[in-house]
């Protein structure tokens, strides 16, 4: 279930194989900029033992207008180039749908949606507040068959474990970033984040790499004690 991989020459760091959160399609969202960044990215995150990316890119609908021929065009260009690098890793496309009234509205009309997996659908929400609308459409989409897999819980300004248990017995699934544990974006996320997996409501890991900032991160988030703990939970990375 592991992969054990050195970091150096005196440093072995267990890892999970599949990282299920990234933003590696250049220029299509706030992640990789161009090709070369993409790559850099994705050497790096093999460095940490990933040998299987399922990239996210932001749908948001006032920002980042992608649709489903965009992505699947931009993963095909990026399959490309990994190819002529001889870069070898697996990698697929879904998407990290920002939740509003259109993808809201997009539920309610049935349109299909972007999904990796066993039919999983990963989304965010507005950080400061929980948006109006969440319990409809959790049990409109849920209905529709899709598993829903909440983004990054540990970074919500409104965010508490008796939401998160809320979320948890409505069957949403949780997808924790693996580099809130360093306190990457803070100490109260890196609190909240180490809160979530003592109660062992972590379902996925996930680096959400944008950058090499942020990919380098994550090799020094490996060496944390809750980086250890977390993979001792029954992790749905392992199923992909």
């Amino acid at each position: 279930m592991f992969s054990i991989f050195k970091r150096n020459s005196t440093e072995q760091l267990p890892s999970l194989h599949c990282d299920i959160h990234s933003h590696l399609l250049a220029g299509i969202d706030d992640g990789a900029k161009n090709w070369d960044d993409a790559l850099a990215i994705i050497l790096e995150l093999k460095k940490c033992g990933i040998t299987k990316l399922i990239t996210t890119p932001h749908i948001m609908s006032d920002v980042y207008r992608n649709t489903p021929e965009i992505i699947h065009e931009n993963l095909r260009m990026l399959k490309e180039l990994l190819a002529e690098q001889k870069i070898e890793i697996e990698i697929e496309a879904a998407a990290e749908y920002y939740l509003d009234e259109h993808l809201y509205r997009q539920v309610l009309d049935k349109q299909r949606l972007l999904t990796f997996g066993n039919n999983y659908l990963l989304f965010e929400t507005n950080f400061l507040s929980e948006p109006y609308f969440l319990k409809d459409f959790i049990f409109h989409a849920s209905t529709q068959g899709y598993q829903l897999v909440l983004a990054h819980p540990e970074r919500y300004g409104y965010m508490t474990l008796s939401k998160a248990e809320d979320l948890k017995n409505r069957g949403v699934l949780l997808q924790l970033n693996t580099i809130s544990l360093n306190a990457f974006y803070s100490r109260p996320i890196q609190k909240m984040a180490q809160q979530l997996i003592d109660k062992e409501w972590i379902n996925f890991l996930g680096s959400d790499c944008h950058n090499m900032l942020q990919a380098a991160e994550l090799a020094k988030t490996m060496k944390q004690k809750y980086y250890q703990k977390a993979l001792a939970l029954p992790l749905l990375n392992r199923t992909l």
